[in-house]
């Protein structure tokens, strides 16, 4: 990565930071005011941080952005659902349909970063990450830059009943992103190479990879669809879907380690807990 941008542990605070040339470099102002800029402003803004500082802990790479998630954009992802579902013509549907499956994946202040804790809902007995690319989109819906996202999921309650997808997809340590932002003009565009690990005591409990190319959908056209009829001030983050997607026998468990990895975008790695509670 030539260039990545990250948000750092600052004390009791957090500040923004642009690693480049094996240095860190004080950005000076939020992500929140660079995605309100146009795409050659925040550039200039990055490559003109020059205050070196010392590293520090890296944060989720978020401060005002609403996370968007994009769902059944890869083929295996609508057979995925199928399995778990006695609905199986609506997974069809949409991955066939022009309009895509949008819906929030969470607030900012419920996202977390590399090295914290995802989290799995305890009243669910069927559950898995979903590795995934995540767009960085200024306030004019361009794409700024590219992040890992996990987008966790209960399939055991979505395969109840589709409408209950905002309770499978949505509750505290859902969504980890990070651990950083890498601009757009930084890399090429894509195909993005991602792995999933998924480690339970020291060992390799599953692995698998997938490619942006056997999306069945552009990040462009995922884009224009979320702002189609929404407006976003200080930019968005959207998750473009999975392609990877453990067998029906495998759920994730409370003190396994998740890996998330693009040679692009560097590894997302998050320890799992439950959370909520049982009934």
């Amino acid at each position: 990565m030539s260039m990545s941008l990250y948000r750092l542990r600052n004390g009791n605070e957090s500040r923004w930071a642009v690693r480049a040339d094996g240095e860190w470099r004080e950005l000076g102002i939020t992500l929140a005011d660079l995605l309100a800029r146009p795409l050659d402003e925040a550039r200039s803004a990055l490559e003109a941080a020059a205050r070196v500082i010392p590293g520090g802990d890296a944060l989720p790479p978020i401060d005002h952005q609403e996370v968007w998630a994009a769902g059944v954009t890869y083929l295996r992802s609508r057979d995925g659902r199928k399995e778990e579902s006695g609905h199986g013509s609506l997974y069809d549907d949409v991955y066939d349909s022009d309009r895509p499956e949008l819906f929030l994946k969470s607030s900012p202040w419920r996202v977390v970063g590399d090295g914290d804790a995802v989290g799995i809902r305890a009243d669910s007995g069927w559950d898995v990450p979903e590795a995934e690319i995540g767009l960085v989109l200024n306030s004019a819906g361009e794409i700024f830059g590219y992040t890992l996202g996990n987008d966790m999921s209960s399939r055991s309650i979505e395969g109840d009943n589709p409408l209950y997808l905002p309770q499978a997809k949505i509750y505290d340590r859902s969504c980890a992103l990070g651990p950083a932002i890498v601009p757009s003009w930084a890399i090429p565009p894509g195909p993005f190479e991602i792995g999933l690990r998924i480690l339970r005591e020291g060992k390799e409990a599953y692995a698998g990879t997938t490619s942006t190319s056997s999306m069945a959908r552009s990040f462009e056209d995922l884009a224009g669809w979320l702002f189609r009829a929404l407006t976003f001030p200080a930019g968005a983050v959207l998750l473009t879907g999975t392609g990877v997607v453990p067998d029906a026998g495998f759920t994730t468990q409370p003190g396994d380690t998740i890996e998330i990895t693009s040679p692009a975008l560097g590894t997302l790695t998050n320890p799992v807990i439950a959370v909520g509670k049982d009934g």
